[in-house]
């Protein structure tokens, strides 16, 4: 007599249920609830309820293992016979073990399912890897959304920092930095180069982070006077020597003895990671040279959005305090920026856009595997007729072709991890990640998130043949096996699933399109000067040294870098062309006393500069040996300046006031314009003095050397490096690299991306072609019969070719409808990216939508010309 087993607990009822066979669970259940029914009755319901849940615990092992058993064998016990049926659990060990067996006898289908998928799900990790570090992990920086950076970044003063330090509206903190690389002498080791960064006393706080053991800076660490200090990174702490006794020792940082006061942990940096030593600036209210970024963490009370009043008090201070030229008036349009902007701003729409290509890669792996199984589908129509005849339901068939898809998604993932391993160095290599590649790290997370990612690739792409089973009439297809089984509906699926694969496609190739026009308008840009055979070596002073000292050093430099083999000339500068706006100096004309108070770009220069990057000498003469500092002070102007401060004017002769000194520098001669700042940026104002005329030596040096072609420049480098080294002890090497590559990163993120969506691109060609390739061949393999009448028939087989390639071509043509239409659509997420290029450019779209249909006609027409070959005799004798 059957109990009522509602009286069991209801989670313990139900695992009992999913576990239990069928022929024995009604039995076992009943006895549970005549044994909990006692129980209850004799000792309370507590005990006979932890009663049952004891008896589930330890029945757990024994049915786990009759499950599997059952599943992996497929044996039914004879007490099951009259009344078969078992767990859900067996079912899909059995399904797994059918799987696999199909996997395993159909290696063509199986190794293309898995490397597609692999390609995909694997590139995708990798993207999301570096987008994961770079935009969603925290910043190594307290409650981040409270602190930002004031507008002008680079271009405040000393001054203003120092008289508008009491106060900043709406900020609870306020920090200045500057850059200040530095060299670092360790007794025994060559001199060598730290990037560094000099900061007013509040920086830590303001960030919001505190060392790994010793002290950041504290109030007075910054005045004049002050004994230097130095806060280490965990990287400069651990190469010399990873000793806390550190502390409180001097460290030569430009020629000056800095004393350790911390070391920050692991992890932490700032403004890049590139970044090992902070050291604490002393600040001198005089000083008005615009260097400084200004930091701040907002008052409690503020929010990022709504500083508009904070930031307006501050320019009406500004403006009641300072006169400033019009370049660089500060009162006028106030802002700030969030933290993760501005210091990862610039590579954002790089990151945004590879990871959108590499979702679409992975969605067009995802209908290439669908299309995949559909097609296998068709070739197991009579199968599944059968079987549905025989009584199985769809859910089980959907189960199986689902497990099959997830067996193939985890053979996926784990080849897509070594695709991912090896895509993600490739990956932090292309993208114009800069100093900030280095916080992209390998991990093991990457290998989970390509398996993670592969799996839900193979559900999606389980999700078509599921539709078709559970909308197919299989014992219908007994009837139909001959011609399709179930996809007798004429193909609709599968021209979705080309139609998709296009579109996917077109999107990709569109975007690119645009980018490759975009960098080719940037290429066609002319700098003003040579790119090409021309090697820089960019090196460092100590700061500490005298200005004869600073001086004497780049002239040894420049006559040991002129005797190398080879060279054709050799020069030096402050600022290379191409590296950013500024070291801007104030100038004044004489004659022209009403001139507005502005600046110009102002560059120190050695004799050979306009020889050595090729630029041409316009008007009057450059630099001459006769030109010391004993003799009178002269200066080149550039065409801009020229047009400017001169129009209709000749401006040889002419006499310009730089504060240096009161007589000034005679103009001598004019040069053509170079992009001394951005390369997009209009020709500004600029002005070339001689460093031996200037009572100072910059401390960072670019020497640049003219080599006779450029398969030289490589061993060029290296010797100047080796010579130098060797040769002035006194220079610290930055780092050696070339025009041309400067002028690649004055291209700017565009250049690298546009290199890499290209592979991404025809990645996505080469999957589109595959697809439609595909997906023709089963059309044309379920049509075999009907060809072969036709033919016999009398049909020409050039009439053949044309039907099926036409129809590959019309399915290529109304993909590339949606697909262009989705690139102008979405286009507007480029628009950072795009120079000279408009985001519907006919050009880029109209040249994607022409490849796409193109490759579509090609995939088609082997299937066709197979089609063609029918032979009649052979189809009609097919029982």
């Amino acid at each position: 007599m059957a109990l009522d087993t509602d009286t069991l607990p209801r989670i313990a009822a139900a695992i009992f249920r999913k576990l239990l066979p069928q022929a024995e669970r009604e039995e076992v259940l009943n006895d549970l609830a005549a044994e909990h029914a006692e129980l209850a009755r004799t000792a309370g319901r507590i005990h006979a309820r932890l009663w049952v849940w004891l008896q589930l615990l330890g029945s757990i092992p024994a049915l786990v293992r009759r499950i599997w058993w059952r599943g992996w064998t497929g044996f039914e016990p004879r007490s099951s016979r009259m009344e078969p049926g078992g767990s859900v659990f067996e079912s899909w060990i059995i399904d797994v073990r059918y799987s696999a067996r199909r996997i395993a006898s159909r290696p063509a289908y199986a190794a293309a399912a898995i490397l597609t998928l692999a390609v995909g799900a694997g590139g995708t990790a990798a993207t999301f890897s570096v987008v994961r570090a770079l935009l969603m992990e925290s910043l190594p920086v307290g409650n981040e959304e409270q602190v930002g950076v004031l507008w002008f970044d680079g271009s405040w003063t000393e001054q203003e920092f120092v008289e508008l330090r009491p106060d900043f509206p709406g900020f609870r903190r306020m920090a200045a930095y500057r850059p200040a690389d530095d060299t670092l002498e360790v007794p025994g080791e060559p001199l060598r180069l730290v990037r560094g960064i000099a900061a007013s006393a509040e920086l830590f706080e303001v960030l919001g982070r505190g060392p790994l053991f010793g002290r950041t800076f504290q109030p007075g660490d910054d005045l004049k006077g002050a004994q230097p200090v130095a806060v280490l990174s965990h990287s400069l702490w651990r190469e010399l020597g990873a000793d806390r006794s550190i502390l409180g020792r001097p460290l030569q940082l430009g020629g000056l003895a800095c004393t350790v006061i911390g070391v920050m942990p692991p992890g932490f940096w700032f403004p890049d990671p590139t970044i090992e030593v902070w050291t604490a600036t002393p600040l001198d209210a005089s000083r008005r040279a615009g260097v400084y970024t200004l930091i701040g963490r907002l008052a409690d009370g503020y929010r990022m959005d709504a500083m508009q009043g904070p930031l307006g008090a501050l320019a009406r201070s500004l403006g009641e305090r300072y006169r400033y030229p019009a370049q660089w008036d500060k009162t006028k349009a106030p802002a700030i920026r969030p933290l993760r902007e501005f210091l990862v701003g610039d590579v954002r729409a790089s990151l945004i856009a590879t990871f959108v290509a590499m979702a679409l890669i992975l969605g067009i792996a995802c209908v290439n595997v669908a299309a995949l199984m559909l097609g296998q589908l068709g070739g197991r129509s009579t199968e599944l007729s059968v079987r549905a005849a025989l009584g199985a339901d769809r859910q089980r068939l959907i189960q199986q072709i689902a497990i099959e898809s997830l067996l193939l998604g985890a053979l996926a993932g784990a080849a897509g991890a070594l695709v991912a391993a090896a895509g993600f160095t490739v990956l932090v290599r292309s993208l114009p990640l800069g100093a900030l590649a280095e916080t992209a790290i390998l991990d093991w997370s990457l290998f989970w998130a390509a398996g993670i990612v592969a799996l839900a690739a193979a559900i999606a792409a389980t999700l078509v043949p599921a539709a078709a089973v559970s909308r197919t009439s299989l014992q219908a297809g007994l009837a139909t096996s001959r011609t399709g089984g179930i996809t007798v509906r004429g193909g609709r699926l599968e021209s979705a699933l080309v139609v998709a694969q296009i579109a996917l496609a077109v999107l990709l190739a569109g975007g690119t399109g645009l980018l490759i026009r975009s960098v080719g308008n940037l290429r066609a840009i002319d700098p003003g000067f040579d790119i090409r055979q021309i090697a820089v070596v960019d090196a460092t002073l100590p700061t500490q040294l005298t200005n004869p000292e600073k001086a004497g050093a780049v002239t040894d430099a420049l006559m040991h870098l002129q005797a190398l083999s080879g060279v054709k000339a050799v020069a030096a500068t402050q600022k290379l062309p191409l590296r950013g706006s500024g070291d801007n100096w104030t100038i004044a004309v004489e004659g022209k006393p009403d001139l507005e108070r502005t600046t110009t770009a102002f560059r120190i220069v050695t004799r050979d500069y306009f020889r050595t990057l090729g630029v041409d000498i316009l008007r009057g003469r450059s630099f001459l040996p006769e030109d010391r500092a004993t003799t009178e002070r002269v200066v080149v102007i550039n065409e801009a300046l020229a047009a400017k401060y001169f129009p209709g004017e000749d401006p040889l002769g002419r006499v310009l006031h730089s504060g240096i000194g009161d007589k000034g520098e005679r103009i001598i001669g004019i040069v053509a314009n170079m992009a001394e700042a951005d390369l997009t940026d209009a020709p500004v104002p600029a002005r070339y003095m001689l460093f031996q005329q200037l009572p100072f030596t910059p401390w960072e040096m670019s020497f640049v050397l003219a080599a006779p072609g450029r398969e030289d420049e490589a061993p060029l480098l290296q010797a100047a490096r080796t010579t130098l080294q060797r040769e002035s002890p006194r220079l610290a090497i930055q780092r050696t690299t070339t025009m041309e590559f400067i002028f690649d990163e004055a291209v700017g993120p565009a250049g690298r991306v546009a290199t890499l969506l290209m592979l991404l691109a025809g990645l996505a060609l080469a999957l589109a072609a595959v697809g439609v390739h595909g997906v023709i061949s089963h059309l044309v393999g379920r049509r075999t019969r009907e060809y072969g009448i036709q033919i016999a028939l009398g049909l020409r087989p050039s009439r053949v070719v044309a039907e099926v390639v036409t129809r590959g071509v019309t399915l290529a043509v109304l993909g590339s409808v949606i697909g262009t239409a989705a690139t102008t659509a979405l286009a507007g997420s480029l628009s950072s990216l795009l120079y000279g290029v408009d985001e519907s450019d006919p050009a880029a779209l109209g040249g994607a939508m022409l490849v796409l249909v193109a490759v579509g006609a090609l995939a088609a027409f082997v299937p066709a010309h197979r089609a063609s070959r029918t032979d009649p005799a052979v189809v009609l004798r097919q029982p």
